[in-house]
């Protein structure tokens, strides 16, 4: 596993975790792995175990297979292209979007993933947000 694999993957983690906003110590508790563990992850010294992922993935906002296919261990879905309106998560993608998406390297198609993801966990967090605001 190629240190810029690695470092990818740690930066989607570490950049989901603040975008939530929760601390490192915050994910371990909820999650059952080391604060020091989830930190040389977020660094890029270790590569999490399918397990791992499996573990911090709720707590992050993430689905567990878009986890997986952000760490390699699941291939992105072959049928972007074939379907009309293949779907990302629960919401589908414009059609123009995933065909120009399926037609990149894996790399980049994980790394809009990533992005599409942080985006979605932000849009949560900010609706929610908004929600308590009106509640007061």
């Amino acid at each position: 596993m190629s240190n810029n694999y690695k470092n990818h993957l740690g930066r989607i983690i570490k950049q989901q975790r603040l975008s939530l906003p929760i601390t490192l110590q915050q994910l371990a508790t909820t999650s059952d792995v080391s604060a020091s563990h989830l930190g040389r992850i977020e660094r890029g010294e270790r590569f999490p175990s399918a397990h791992i992922l499996q573990r911090i993935a709720k707590p992050l906002g993430f689905e567990e297979d878009e986890l997986f296919t952000l760490a390699g261990y699941l291939s992105p879905q072959p049928t972007i292209v074939a379907e009309p309106s293949p779907t990302y998560g629960s919401k589908r993608l414009d059609p123009y979007v995933a065909k120009v998406l399926a037609q990149e390297p894996v790399e980049l198609q994980r790394a809009v993933i990533g992005i599409l993801t942080i985006l979605k966990s932000i849009a949560r967090s900010t609706g929610q947000a908004s929600g308590e605001q009106y509640k007061n």
